[in-house]
């Protein structure tokens, strides 16, 4: 599993992590799309910009590894912002590649790319 040095673990001042120490020895767990409803709460709505911003500042438009990022974190953007870059996916995969669809990312996390 390759480890995204200089990602940021979690968010700070919270339990919300996005990224995870070692490969779960029960499995891979799969990205899945988790839908996000408009009563989530705003430090759950904080996290989920945090991270975009995250991996915008890591990756840029260009594919990366799945990795030891957060399936979980990863869930709440799969399938909008963040996108399977090869064909066949494998959700349960640590080495899935992934990109950030830029516009739909634009339009969800405006704040993340006002500052670019």
């Amino acid at each position: 599993m390759l480890k995204h040095r200089g990602f940021p673990s979690r968010m700070p001042g919270s339990d919300h992590q996005f990224t995870i120490r070692r490969a779960n020895p029960k499995g891979v767990t799969p990205l899945i799309r988790r839908e996000r409803y408009r009563d989530r709460k705003a430090v759950d709505r904080r996290a989920d910009e945090l991270f975009m911003r995250a991996l915008w500042e890591q990756f840029g438009d260009q594919p990366f590894e799945r990795g030891n990022l957060d399936a979980g974190r990863l869930g709440w953007l799969f399938g909008r912002e963040v996108l399977a870059a090869e064909e066949p996916f494998d959700p349960e995969s640590y080495e899935a590649l992934l990109v950030i669809s830029v516009e739909t990312a634009r339009v969800s996390f405006p704040a993340v790319f006002d500052e670019d």
